[in-house]
C-alpha cells in the first residue's frame, strides 16, 4: 500500500496545524509522499503567504520599499520553525529569494517560494528527504505542462525513495525558469506524484470533510457526499463546487487512482472518496446540486429553421468571431437559444446581434439577462423514475419559474435556468425534496 498525501494552506498555517499534519502522516506508514501548499490564513483577517510573496515581489521589482513585507514572510516561517522547536535556519534561502526578486525573476518564481520554503520545513519536521519540484515537474518554453515527460522523470527520481516531501504548485521550463500552475495547483502536483509512484490512494487534506451535497452558504448543514465519481465531480466542479482543483482529476483518473478528500482538523471523518466508477448505491437520488449566477440567453426565432442546413453552425460562428464561448444551446423546431456568460456578452452584444442578422436573417432575436444555472447531478438519477418531475414540482412549490431546461444524454445531470434572484431558493428547494424527504 502506498499513499500520496497533499496538505492545503489552512492545514499548514501555523505550528499547531503542523503538529496535526505530522500526527496524520505518522499514524499511517503507507503515507509515503507528502505535498505541502504554502502557509494559508491563520484566521479570517490574516493574509496567505502566497499573496505576501506577490506583493513583496511587485514592490522589489518596481524599486519600491519591500523590506517590511519580506519581514512579514520571514516571521511567518520563523514562528512555525520556533513553534515546532526545529533546528532549521532559512536565512540563506531568503537571501537568495531577495536577490532573485531584485533581478526580476518573475511572479511565478515569487509565488512558488511559499511552497518551496514550506516543503523545506516539512521535510525537516518529518525527517523525510526533500525533492525540489523544479527538478522533476516539467513545462515547455511556452509554460504548458508536459505530463508525460514529468511522469517519466518523477517515476525514475522517486523509484529509489521510500519517502519524500515535494512542494506543490510549480515546476520549471527548459531554461530553468520557474513556472506555476494556476492558484490551487498543489492539488495538481499531488495528483501528478500519485500517478508517477503508482499510488494506491491520493489523500487530499484540507479544512472540510469532503464534498457536501449543497453549498453550506445556501443550505444549512448540508449532508456529506460519501462517494462520488469523476464524472459527477466534473459536473459539480464546473458549476462552482470547488474543494479540489479541477485539473487534479486527470492524472489520477488516467491511472485509476481514487482520491480521498479529508479534513486535517477532523482526521477521523472518512471524507469523500472520488472514484472512476462504483457499484455503491448513493445515499440519495442526487449526488449534489450546485450552480452559478450571471448568465444571459440569446434566442433566435426563424420559421423553418430546422430545414435550413448549416443554420446552427452559422450562428455559432458569430459567437466564435467575437471570442464568446457558449454554455448551453437548447432549441426547438423554429427557435434556438444560446446561453452565455453575461459579462462576456454585454460588451459585444450589438456586434453579435448584427452578425446573427447578417448570417441567418432571423425573424426575431430576443435577449434575456440576469439568469442563474442550477445543476442537479447524480448517477442515481437514471435508476429512479420521476426525477425531473420531482425537481419541477419542488421549484413550482417554491414559486420559482423555470426559464430553461437542458438534460445530458448520459442522464447524469439536469441543468435548470432560473432568474438570479431565485437561485438560492432553487438550490434549497431541490435539496429539500431529494435529501430532507429521503432521510
Amino acid at each position: 500500500m502506498k499513499k500520496v498525501v497533499k496538505f492545503g494552506g489552512s492545514s499548514l498555517a501555523n505550528a499547531r496545524q503542523y503538529r496535526k499534519v505530522k500526527a496524520i502522516v505518522t499514524a499511517d506508514r503507507t503515507r509515503c509522499f507528502v505535498i505541502p501548499s504554502a502557509p494559508g490564513k491563520r484566521d479570517s483577517k490574516d493574509t496567505k503567504v502566497t499573496d505576501l510573496l506577490y506583493r513583496c515581489y511587485d514592490e522589489a521589482s518596481e524599486g519600491r520599499p519591500y523590506g517590511p513585507i519580506l519581514d512579514q514572510i520571514k516571521k511567518r516561517f520563523t514562528d512555525i520553525i520556533d513553534g515546532l522547536g526545529l533546528d532549521l535556519n532559512l536565512d540563506f534561502e531568503f537571501s537568495r529569494i531577495e536577490e532573485n526578486f531584485l533581478k526580476k525573476a518573475g511572479r511565478d518564481y515569487a509565488a512558488s517560494r511559499g511552497e518551496y520554503l514550506n516543503a523545506l520545513v516539512m521535510a525537516d519536521y518529518l525527517g523525510f528527504p526533500f525533492v525540489d519540484a523544479a527538478d522533476v515537474v516539467r513545462f515547455d518554453e511556452n509554460g504548458h505542462f508536459l505530463a508525460e515527460e514529468t511522469n517519466a522523470e518523477l517515476a525514475e527520481h522517486l523509484s529509489t525513495m521510500k519517502q519524500a516531501v515535494i512542494p506543490g504548485f510549480y515546476g520549471s521550463a527548459p531554461d530553468g525558469t520557474i513556472v506555476t500552475f494556476s492558484r490551487g495547483g498543489s492539488d495538481i502536483t499531488g495528483s501528478i506524484v500519485a500517478r508517477a509512484v503508482q499510488a494506491d490512494l491520493y489523500e487530499n487534506w484540507t479544512d472540510v470533510s469532503g464534498f457536501l451535497v449543497a453549498d453550506p452558504h445556501i443550505v444549512k448543514d448540508p449532508a456529506p457526499i460519501e462517494t462520488i465519481t469523476y464524472r459527477e465531480l466534473r459536473e459539480l466542479a464546473y458549476m462552482g463546487a470547488n474543494v479540489l482543483h479541477e485539473d487534479a482529476i486527470f492524472p489520477v483518473r488516467r491511472a485509476g487512482i481514487p482520491i480521498n478528500i479529508r479534513n486535517t482538523n477532523r482526521p477521523k471523518d472518512p471524507g469523500t472518496m472520488i472514484v472512476e466508477t462504483t457499484t455503491k448505491r448513493p445515499l440519495y437520488t442526487i449526488t449534489g446540486v450546485a450552480g452559478k449566477k450571471g448568465f444571459c440567453t440569446v434566442t433566435i426565432d426563424k420559421a423553418m429553421m430546422n430545414s435550413e442546413i448549416g443554420f446552427g453552425r452559422k450562428v455559432l460562428e458569430v459567437f466564435e468571431k467575437n471570442m464568446i464561448s457558449f454554455e448551453h444551446m437548447p432549441s426547438g423546431i423554429d427557435t434556438m437559444s444560446i446561453l452565455i456568460h453575461q459579462d462576456e456578452f454585454q460588451e459585444k452584444e450589438q456586434a453579435v446581434i448584427a452578425g446573427i442578422n447578417r448570417a441567418v436573417r432571423p425573424d426575431s432575436i430576443e435577449l434575456e439577462s440576469d439568469l442563474a444555472l442550477v445543476a442537479v447531478v447524480g448517477r442515481g438519477m437514471k435508476a429512479n423514475r420521476g426525477t425531473a418531475g420531482r425537481i419541477f414540482s419542488a421549484l413550482a412549490h417554491a414559486r420559482i419559474n423555470v426559464k430553461m431546461i437542458d438534460q445530458g444524454s448520459s442522464e447524469l445531470n439536469i441543468i435548470i435556468g432560473v432568474k438570479n434572484e431565485d437561485f438560492e431558493n432553487a438550490i434549497r428547494a431541490i435539496y429539500d425534496i431529494f435529501v430532507q424527504t429521503e432521510l
